[in-house]
């Protein structure tokens, strides 16, 4: 397992940035936009982290475009790890009591809660893995 990034939920990207760049050192290492998903994901990385262009881990500045207030904790968004085999490691979650709140039904990304009711990214290294059951047709399961 790779841990990859924690996620949280910016209401002003710009002073946000101001704030992890400008005031703590951190550094912009890749910008994404969707147009279709309303939102601008912007991801950091402390300086000693950066390695041949690779960074680990990171800090992922998520803004929506519309406008949200963020109770009960929505500002933090979730940790993330990349897994060597999606399926064989949800299922050993489950085996062990484990809800499995989002499936990893397209090979590539599960969700997952901690007990304090964190949510944990689960995602499929390199390429996503041949779709199948029981995955394939797993409902969500609560929140993530």
């Amino acid at each position: 397992m790779k841990y990859l990034h924690t996620m949280v939920r910016v209401k002003n990207l710009e002073a946000s940035l101001d704030f992890y760049c400008k005031h703590l050192g951190l550094i912009e290492i890749c910008r994404k936009d969707s147009e279709a998903g309303r939102f601008t994901l912007v991801f950091l990385s402390a300086p000693e982290d950066v390695v041949e262009n690779q960074s680990s881990p990171l800090i992922e500045l998520t803004y929506n475009w519309d406008t949200e207030d963020y109770g009960g904790g929505r500002n933090f968004g979730h940790l993330a790890f990349q897994v060597e085999n999606i399926y064989a490691t949800c299922e050993k979650l489950q085996n062990a009591g484990v809800i499995i709140n989002r499936p990893p039904r397209d090979g590539r990304m599960a969700f997952v809660r901690s007990p304090d009711g964190i949510s944990v990214e689960l995602l499929q290294k390199g390429e996503a893995l041949e779709i199948v059951e029981p995955w394939k047709s797993m409902p969500n399961d609560g929140t993530w």
